[in-house]
């Protein structure tokens, strides 16, 4: 099983900015949108120092009045007071609308990035090859979609939100302090730099905290994932005990990373808290020294220390935004690496226009290893090993021998779902990487011996959700492979649900299922087999067998079986021993030879006798 591991020293760390500007190309699409919500915070910012302003001018001309607001009457400073009162609560309205359309808009804005970014991972998926996914557990390429997107989201919807909003503030609040007194501004911002100094320190350990939380979430769910989905070996064998004893120290493992970040993060809150205090403690002495010298009044102190709380007041908020933000980039770090995982199966810039095949299959010194990238394959980690074999146009081949022999490889490659290290790998003379790989792919008829079914219908599951395919078109098929009699035995007939991996039903049916979907697709011209009778009860097999006598007619056919009795009709059998041709040919002429084919069948009707002994 493959887990996250924890990243070493000696892997490149991206830098905070390198992460941002990619995570920002996904928002370039809606710039407007990005536009109009700046201009709406910056409206709010200016709203919000104006309702200071008010307050100001509240003291200095009706409470503490100064200046020519001495001489006015009380009744002229209460009708004063009113009138400030009153536009006070307009603006503080119109604060209210701005602060409303700026969520909203960037709130829909970061919905519609993840959106994109959701479907930028799936899209590399498709994409990637299977050998990529032989290595990855599905819990870890889940966390990917699912919490590390949600946390880029949290980012771009709240995290993103407050910075930008927070920027403003402070360079507007900040100018608003300057304007009034800019020598008790200088004073107030002393508290600044120490502010910074400690957030910097405390980013650094926080994003560490988080990358590690991720990656301890990840092999929590990968951990998970598998153990779900063998639930029945588990039970099988006892393993319960030790599978949760398992989980338990990869579940306290990921305790002990977020209770690191959460000691991070209830320092840096109480942290700038205190400077903030601090910072006005020293704006109140400074400024009331100056009140009472008569160089400042009241309403400009009083301005000023109100100004200074909203100043503190997104700093103060750093503390949860650099949460959302740490966990955003920690995120991303594993985001991006899938993004820019090597697509190792590519087409070709101009692929080669594939018609109508006649199904000719040849491998011509095909030498194949299960590995990534195009470093040196050790010996004994070859799986085909000079492979020559060519498979006429509508010649029926089976493919035989021990486990691990190298059969299922050859289907694969035909398929190229992995490609060859040395040689080539022909379908009507053209190397299969000439052509599109969905062209190649739908040529080629494939039914496995691990039949996967979606969640969905009977009918979903055979067309695979191509609308163009009639519901008489599926009656027909199924009714030729022998399906149709028990998928109308069930309640709702075609459109009966299926359940996750196909719960519901039997072996023999999921298997019966695979070969109509299998034609109903139209592999027109080649027709692989792997193991596909593997799971279907003897009744069942001898009732499909005439189907596929008649589904293998003018076609190319690949078969794999591990039961001989199967494929004594075929045109030929492959004998392959460790990677390797051993010996060809027919059914009775191998026999007759008294080789590896005549000892493999000889061991499986000794045990067919002894089973029914």
């Amino acid at each position: 099983m493959t887990h996250d591991t924890p990243r070493t020293p000696s892997q490149h760390d991206p830098s905070e900015h390198e992460l941002r500007v990619r995570l920002l190309a996904f928002v370039r699409p809606y710039w407007k949108t990005a536009l109009l919500a700046l201009a709406v915070m910056l409206t709010f910012a200016l709203v919000d120092t104006a309702l200071v302003s008010l307050l100001k001018r509240a003291v200095d001309q009706s409470l503490a009045p100064v200046g020519e607001f001495r001489d006015l009457s009380p009744a002229a400073r209460y009708a004063n007071l009113i009138n400030i009162a009153l536009l006070y609560g307009a603006l503080a309205l119109v604060a209210f609308a701005m602060r409303f359309a700026q969520v909203y808009v960037l709130t829909s804005l970061g919905q519609r990035v993840v959106r994109d970014l959701r479907h930028a991972l799936f899209a590399k998926f498709q994409r990637l090859h299977l050998a990529y996914f032989d290595r990855n557990p599905v819990g870890r390429l889940m966390t990917r979609v699912t919490s590390d997107v949600d946390a880029i989201q949290q980012f771009l919807t709240q995290g993103l939100v407050g910075l930008a909003q927070d920027a403003l503030l402070l360079v507007v609040f900040s100018s608003a302090m300057l304007l009034y007194d800019w020598r008790l501004a200088l004073v107030a911002f002393t508290s600044l730099p120490v502010m910074l100094a400690v957030t910097a320190w405390l980013r650094v350990r926080m994003r560490t905290a988080f990358r590690e939380t991720r990656t301890r979430h990840a092999i929590l769910n990968a951990y998970l994932a598998e153990n779900i989905s063998g639930m029945g070996t588990v039970q099988l064998f006892g393993r319960e005990k030790r599978n949760g004893q398992a989980f338990g120290k990869l579940n306290h493992a990921l305790l002990r990373a977020n209770l690191d970040t959460i000691k991070w993060y209830s320092l840096f809150y109480p942290a700038v808290a205190l400077i903030a205090e601090l910072g006005l403690a020293l704006t109140l002495w400074y400024g009331g020294l100056r009140s009472l010298d008569g160089a400042v009044t009241i309403g400009t102190l009083v301005a000023m220390i109100e100004l200074l709380r909203r100043l503190f007041v997104p700093l103060q908020d750093l503390a949860d935004k650099f949460n959302i933000l740490q966990a955003a980039m920690a995120s991303a770090e594993r985001i991006f690496e899938v993004l820019d995982e090597k697509e190792v199966l590519r087409d070709p810039p101009t692929p080669r226009p594939l018609t109508r095949l006649s199904g000719e299959v040849e491998l011509r010194d095909v030498w194949f290893a299960y590995q990534d990238g195009d470093g040196e394959v050790a010996q004994d980690e070859w799986v085909l090993r000079g492979v020559n074999l060519h498979i006429r146009a509508g010649e029926s081949v089976a493919l035989v021998g021990a486990t691990g022999a190298g059969k299922t490889s050859v289907i694969s490659l035909v398929s190229r779902f992995y490609d060859v290290q040395r040689g080539a790998v022909l379908v009507d003379g053209v190397d299969v990487r000439e052509f599109a790989q969905r062209d190649l792919r739908r040529s080629v008829g494939l039914v496995l011996q691990d039949v996967f079914l979606f969640t969905g219908t009977i009918s979903s599951n055979l067309t695979l959700g191509n609308p163009e395919i009639p519901r008489e078109r599926l009656i027909e098929v199924c009714r030729f492979v022998g399906a149709h009699d028990f998928i109308v035995e069930l309640p709702h007939g075609y459109d009966s649900e299926v359940r996750e991996r196909g719960a519901t039903l039997s072996s023999g049916q999921k298997q019966l299922l695979a070969f109509a979907r299998a034609l109903i697709q139209n592999p027109d011209v080649i027709l692989v087999l792997d193991e596909a009778t593997a799971n279907i009860d003897t009744e069942t097999e001898q009732r499909l067998q005439s189907a596929l006598e008649k589904l293998m007619l003018g076609r190319t056919s690949i078969i794999i079986a591990h039961r001989l009795s199967t494929i004594e009709h075929v045109d030929r059998i492959v004998v392959m021993r460790q990677g390797e041709i051993v010996e060809q040919g027919p059914h009775r002429e191998l026999l007759a030879r008294g080789g590896y084919y005549a000892r493999l069948h000889a061991a499986q009707q000794h045990g067919a006798t002894a089973a029914h002994d």
